[in-house]
């Protein structure tokens, strides 16, 4: 049976998963009467809330005797660990680009990772049937992108194909309307070469990815090399560089995909993906081999992290009472047992018993972790990022910078540029594709970038588009100005009143609604002015024997600000932290106390303290 591997890579939102889904449809993997949601491959539930891909997926169909064994990758710069180690189970790649958008900044991310390892990639022109598509003019900067990252000629000569996902119909020639995706699969057949087919050599498989059953435990998941393996097979599982630690094991199951179904089956051989379980020592990047021929595959490279952010155990006045998982011990393990998958992350102990720093590729790839932890029951409290800097080589000061691509409305460029100048920000490129909107191209330190989405929305109305990816290690920008206003701090615990409210609210923006519980030192909402302001969002109204009937009626409240947790995250300043519980999120001040803080302050601006 010949073998296809072929990773589906492109920028966030340009089609990965819509396309997989008609694949899928197309090539007979669903019966007739079967009901299939949208976006199948999007099956964790923040995938499905978020649109977006977070963890890779392993699936296949079988065209006229091929089997095609297809993985989805995630299309945001934050999830590229993922990315990376995909890379090595395939042997060519669809490269997905939007026909209005055009090349983003991941797309030269996941291609430049796809080039370097020799895939030759199929390019994808999607959303023909968009309002403003340009096929022709995508076609050219694909080109562009592709001669740019030193492309070599078989990977030059890349087929391109025009696609609608969303109608699921591809065509090689834009003067002949597309009917379906048959040239897509042809496509993939002829070029995309086979996987290594040495059958007969001692097996070796290298560790790319993990899944954990609560029947077998760990499964690793890989492409077999070389050889082949049975169930029963004893196997060695070889140590990453610098640990001399060899371990055997016995396998105990055995699996295959077939459409969206993991196959137990009893052997498999040289060029297909498989989960294997039975290994408990398994970590991603290990080799898999033949105890008597115990040969290491190259391991995989991840791009270290550039943000991290301290893990505190919760220790606010509500500490407890919406959480399981609340102890130290508790909040250490789950953090170090992300390890085992989340390769791109990294945890470490600090001086303080209750503090652990987790280090990131960004924002979301940090948020993403503390939304699952929260729903998985766990409370615990999160400092503001913060860059993790180099030292150059001449011992200078090296601090991460991203590439920031945006499309803004013509009438909205001067406020963008202007408040870009303000964060460092380097413009390396404009340009104005038509339909009124133009695009920058920036490189901007990623300090810079903190609490900068939410004043693009507003300087846009709405209307910007705004993505980045870690471009390279540069010299300290120097100071960036950060948030200009102040918070309002709650001064006594209790719960908040719309009478305390209402006063508030015509000088600041709200973060809790009337009924909310809030605490001494818990932040309420934005002051309208800079500095911090003692507010009281539990005081009543005075009783008076001069109350007209009704008057309390007359309260109208403007809703709150609703807090997410990469908005908090862009938010908070360093003298504060977000309270992260299974049905809270709420940011609060290091110190509580009024007290403690204006005694703080005071000895910061006599240089006798540091936050």
């Amino acid at each position: 049976m010949q073998i296809r591997n072929v990773a589906i890579i492109a920028h966030v939102d340009h089609g990965k998963t819509t396309l997989v889904d008609k694949m899928l449809r197309q090539a007979g993997a669903f019966r007739e009467n079967q009901v299939v949601e949208e976006r199948v491959m999007d099956s964790n539930p923040l995938e499905r809330e978020r649109g977006i891909t977070i963890l890779a997926k392993n699936t296949s169909v079988r065209w006229r005797g091929t089997k095609i064994n297809i993985v989805d990758t995630p299309g945001h710069a934050d999830f590229g660990g993922e990315v990376e180690r995909i890379m090595r189970m395939v042997d060519g790649v669809l490269l997905v680009v939007d026909a209005f958008d055009g090349p983003m900044p991941q797309t030269r991310f996941v291609l430049r990772k796809a080039l370097e390892l020799g895939r030759r990639p199929i390019v994808v022109i999607n959303k023909i049937d968009r309002p403003g598509a340009d096929p022709l003019r995508v076609h050219d900067e694909v080109l562009g992108l592709l001669i740019e990252l030193e492309a070599d000629t078989a990977q030059l000569d890349a087929p391109v194909l025009y696609a609608s996902a969303r109608e699921g119909v591809a065509t090689a020639d834009l003067s002949r309307p597309p009917v379906d995706l048959v040239p897509l699969f042809e496509a993939i057949v002829a070029h995309v070469p086979p996987p290594p087919s040495d059958r007969s050599g001692p097996f070796q498989m290298l560790i790319s990815t993990l899944d954990h059953s609560p029947y077998l435990g760990r499964l690793a998941i890989g492409r077999i090399e070389r050889g082949a393996v049975h169930v029963g097979d004893a196997v060695a599982l070889l140590p990453i560089e610098g640990n001399p630690t060899v371990e055997t094991a016995r396998v105990s199951k055995l699996y295959t995909h077939e459409g969206l179904d993991r196959i137990e089956v009893t052997e498999a051989s040289a060029g297909d993906i498989v989960a294997m379980a039975g290994l408990e020592g398994v970590e991603i990047g290990r080799t898999v081999s033949d105890v008597e021929h115990q040969e290491r595959l190259e391991g995989i490279a991840v791009e270290e992290p550039t943000i991290s952010v301290d893990f505190v155990v919760n220790n606010s006045p509500f500490a407890g009472r919406e959480g399981r998982f609340v102890t130290s011990r508790q909040l250490r393990e789950r953090l170090y047992r992300e390890l085992e998958r989340n390769v791109a992350l990294k945890v470490e102990d600090t001086d303080a018993t209750d503090t652990w720093t987790v280090s990131g590729r960004g924002e979301l790839h940090l948020s993403i972790l503390m939304e699952t932890m929260r729903r998985e029951g766990y409370e615990f409290q999160v400092s503001r990022p913060r860059v993790i800097t180099r030292e150059g080589p001449n011992g200078e000061r090296l601090e991460p910078y991203e590439e920031l691509m945006i499309d803004v409305p013509e009438a909205y460029l001067g406020a963008v540029i202007e408040r870009l100048g303000g964060r460092r920000a380097e413009l390396l490129d404009m340009k104005n594709p038509g339909a009124g909107m133009v695009r920058l191209r920036y490189a901007i330190p990623a300090r810079g970038l903190f609490g900068y989405r939410g004043e693009f929305l507003t300087d846009t109305r709405g209307t910007g588009i705004l993505h980045h990816r870690f471009y390279q290690y540069g010299p300290w920008a120097g100071p960036i100005e950060g948030r200009t206003r102040g918070t309002l701090v709650s001064m006594e615990a209790g719960v908040a009143v719309a009478f305390a409210l209402f006063n508030l609210q015509e000088r600041a923006t709200l973060f809790i609604a009337p009924g909310t519980s809030v605490y001494e030192g818990m932040i309420v909402g934005e002051n309208s002015r800079p500095g911090d302001m003692d507010v009281n969002p539990s005081k009543e109204k005075k009783l008076t024997n001069m109350r007209s009937k009704g008057s309390d009626e007359n309260i109208q409240l403007e809703p709150p600000r609703e807090l997410t947790l990469e908005g908090a995250l862009e938010y908070i300043e360093d003298d504060e932290l977000i309270e992260v519980t299974p049905q809270s999120i709420r940011l609060r001040k290091r110190l509580l106390g009024a007290n403690d803080r204006r005694k703080l302050s005071r000895e910061l601006k006599r240089g006798l303290a540091t936050v």
